[in-house]
C-alpha cells in the first residue's frame, strides 16, 4: 500500500478513536495509535523542553506536540519534544515538520512499549538524517544520546552512542542539560 493511502487509513482512524488515543505514527506498511502519555511521562519532556528554551537561540523552538514526516520512507513520528526552526511554525501548510528542519528530537520511553523507542525510531530517526536523538528511559533512570546519522551494514543508523544516568549532566549538540530533575517511573503498586 502506498504511504499516501496509508496515511489517509490513519487519519480516518484517528477521526473515530477513544478519548484516549492522541494521535498516530506510520512506519513502512504499520499504523500505531498512540495512546496519551502519563503523568511521569508529561513531566520529564517538560522538564527536558524547559532546560532547551532556556538555551535555544531565539530562532529555533522546543515544541512538544509537533509531527516529523517523511514521505518517501513512509515515515511519520511524533517525538515528546523537538527542536525547530521557529520559522517553521510561520509556513503557510497544515504539514508535519520536514526532517531536514528537525534539530533534535525527543523521545521519553513509555512503560509498554520500549523497544519502539530503542530500535525502530532509532532507525527512523536517523533515516531520516536528524542529528541529534535524546532517548530517556524512566523505567530504568538512563538517557542515551544518539547522533551522527548515516548507514551501516543493516541499514540506516546513528554512529555514536551516548549513555547517561539520570543526575549525569549531559550534552546533545549545543546544549548541556542537567537530568537531576528527571523522574523515573512509579513502582506499580
Amino acid at each position: 500500500m502506498d504511504y499516501e493511502r496509508l496515511r489517509a487509513i490513519a487519519e480516518e482512524l484517528a477521526v473515530h478513536a477513544p478519548d484516549g488515543v492522541r494521535g498516530y505514527e506510520i512506519r513502512g506498511d504499520e499504523i500505531v495509535m498512540m495512546m496519551s502519555p502519563s503523568r511521569p511521562h508529561e513531566l520529564n519532556a517538560l522538564r527536558i523542553r524547559q532546560q532547551l528554551d532556556q538555551q535555544l537561540d531565539p530562532s529555533l523552538v522546543a515544541h512538544t506536540g509537533g509531527e516529523v514526516e517523511d514521505p518517501s520512507l513512509g515515515r511519520l513520528r511524533r517525538p515528546d519534544v523537538i527542536v525547530v526552526p521557529y520559522a517553521a511554525f510561520n509556513e503557510d501548510t497544515m504539514d508535519p515538520f520536514h526532517p531536514q528542519d528537525v534539530a533534535l528530537v525527543v523521545e521519553v520511553v513509555s512503560p509498554s512499549n520500549h523497544s519502539n523507542d530503542y530500535v525502530e525510531k532509532v532507525q527512523d530517526y536517523s533515516a531520516m538524517g536528524i542529528e541529534s536523538y535524546l532517548l530517556v528511559d524512566p523505567r530504568k533512570s538512563t538517557i542515551t544520546v544518539f547522533t551522527d546519522p548515516g548507514s551501516g551494514p543493516e541499514g540506516p543508523r546513528y554512529r555514536a552512542q551516548h549513555d547517561y544516568a539520570f543526575g549525569d549532566p549531559i550534552t546533545v549538540g549545543p546544549w548541556v542539560l542537567a537530568t537531576t530533575e528527571l523522574r523515573p517511573y512509579p513502582n506499580p503498586a
